[in-house]
C-alpha cells in the first residue's frame, strides 16, 4: 500500500499505476503455464515457502535501496515483477494445496473463511500504509514486509500437507507432456472452459478498475493518501462481511446464480461510483463496501475448479488459469490507463461497470456454464488412464 501511495503522490497518473498493476502480473502471465507443471512435480510446501522467501528477498533490496535515496519509478516498477515471480509460484501452489485438506463439500465456505481473513489484513495494511507513509521512510516500511514473510514461511514450515498419489509415481513424463495434459484436463470440461474464458474477460476489465483506485480517491475526489486509505479499508470491509457471510451460509445451491449475482452487484458498484460528483467521496466509499461485499462470492469459481479436477494436475490448471488471466491484464490496463487520461478515471469506471455486468449476464446465459450445478462433480485428470487405476 505504501508504494502504490508513493506511486501516486510522486506521478499521480493513470498510465503509471496501470504500468505497476502490468508489471506486477507480467511474470504470472508468461511464466504460469510452465510453472504449473513444476508446481504438480515438486514439494507443494517447498514451492510456497521458497516463493515467499524469494519475495522477502526482492523487499530487502528496495529497502537497501531507499536507504540513500526516494527509489526511482523504474526501480519500484522493477521490484513490483520480482514479487510477481514469487507470487506466480505461490499462487496455484497455494490453490493446488487447498482440496488436499479441505473436504470437498466444503471448498465453497472455506473460499468464504478465507476471504475473510485475507480481509482482516487487507483493512490493517491501508491505514496503518497511510499512517507509516506519513512518518517512515520506503525502507522501514518495506521492512514489514520483509518479517511478515519470514512469520508466513515458519507457519507454512509446521503445516502437514499432504501430497496426490500421482506426485510418487516413478517415471514422469515430459515436461511438455505434462503441460499438455494440464491444458485437456480443462478442455475436456465445456462448462469450466468457457468459464476460463468469461473469467479472462472478466479480468481484462477488473483489474484495471482495481488499480485506479487511489487516483479516484486522490485525483477526481480530490483527496489524500488518507482518503485512498479509507476507500481500500472500505472495500476491505466489505470483503470482510461478504466472507463470513458465504462461509456461514455457503452460497445459492445454483452456485452459478450465486457467482453471476456477485459479478453483477460489483459492476454496478463501478457504474455508481463514475456517476458520483466530486464531492461525492463518501458515497464513493459507502459503495467500496458493496463492491468489497461481492468479491469473496468469486470464491465460488475456484472452489468449483478444485472440486472438477483431480488434485495432482490443479497446479498445471491454476496455473494456466492465472497465466490467460494474467495476459489479459497488459492490454487492459494499457487501454485504461490511455483511455482514464484522456475521458477521466469516473467515466472509466462507469463504462467498466457497464461491461462488467454485461460479462456476468453472458456467463449465466451459457448452458455449459450452467449445467456446471445440474450434473455431479467427476473430477477430470491429467492422464485418465493412470487416474483410473
Amino acid at each position: 500500500m505504501a508504494l502504490i501511495f508513493y506511486l501516486t503522490e510522486t506521478t499521480g497518473s493513470a498510465l503509471v499505476l496501470s504500468m505497476a498493476t502490468f508489471f506486477g502480473f507480467l511474470p504470472q502471465a508468461l511464466l504460469g503455464p510452465f510453472i504449473g507443471v513444476w508446481v504438480d512435480r515438486w514439494s507443494r510446501k517447498a514451492v510456497m515457502i521458497g516463493a515467499d522467501l524469494f519475495i522477502a528477498l526482492a523487499g530487502v533490496a528496495l529497502a537497501i535501496i531507499a536507504l540513500n535515496a526516494q527509489p526511482p519509478i523504474w526501480v519500484v516498477l522493477g521490484i513490483l515483477f520480482l514479487r510477481s515471480v514469487g507470487a506466480a509460484f505461490h499462487s496455484p501452489a497455494m490453490s493446488a494445496v487447498t482440496p488436499l485438506i479441505v473436504p470437498e463439500d466444503q471448498l465453497v465456505r472455506c473460499a468464504g473463511y478465507s476471504s475473510s481473513m485475507q480481509s482482516i489484513s487487507f483493512l490493517v495494511s491501508p491505514a496503518l500504509g497511510a499512517v507509516l507513509y506519513a512518518r517512515w521512510s520506503i525502507s522501514a516500511i518495506v521492512g514489514l514486509d520483509v518479517i511478515g514473510a519470514i512469520i508466513a514461511v515458519l507457519f507454512v514450515a509446521f503445516i502437514a500437507i499432504p501430497k496426490p498419489p500421482q506426485m510418487d509415481r516413478e517415471g514422469q513424463e515430459s515436461f511438455f507432456s505434462d503441460l499438455k495434459d494440464g491444458w485437456l484436463a480443462i478442455r475436456d470440461d465445456k462448462g469450466l472452459f468457457q468459464m476460463l474464458w468469461i473469467g479472462t474477460l472478466y479480468m481484462l476489465v477488473f483489474m484495471p478498475i482495481n488499480a485506479l483506485f487511489p487516483l479516484m480517491s486522490m485525483g477526481y475526489f480530490g483527496g489524500t493518501t488518507t482518503h485512498a486509505a479509507i476507500a481500500e479499508t472500505a472495500f476491505s470491509a466489505g470483503m470482510l462481511v461478504g466472507g463470513l457471510v458465504l462461509g456461514a451460509w455457503g452460497g445459492f445451491k445454483r452456485r452459478i446464480l450465486t457467482l453471476g449475482l456477485s459479478v453483477i452487484l460489483m459492476g454496478a458498484g463501478f457504474a455508481a461510483s463514475g456517476l458520483l460528483p466530486t464531492w461525492g467521496f463518501v458515497g464513493f466509499a459507502v459503495l467500496c463496501v458493496v463492491m468489497g461485499f461481492s468479491a469473496p462470492f468469486h470464491g465460488v469459481q475456484t472452489a468449483i475448479f478444485q472440486e472438477r479436477i483431480a488434485p495432482e494436475c490443479l497446479g498445471r490448471v491454476f496455473s494456466l488459469s492465472m497465466s490467460m488471466m494474467s495476459l489479459a491484464m497488459p492490454i487492459g490496463l494499457i487501454l485504461a490507463g490511455a483511455f482514464a487520461e484522456v475521458i477521466g478515471v469516473h467515466t472509466w469506471f462507469l463504462i467498466s461497470g457497464v461491461l462488467v455486468m454485461l460479462i456476468a449476464l453472458l456467463m449465466m446465459s451459457m448452458p455449459a456454464i450452467r449445467a456446471l450445478d445440474d450434473r455431479p462433480a467427476q473430477r477430470v485428470a491429467a492422464v485418465v488412464p493412470e487416474a483410473a487405476e
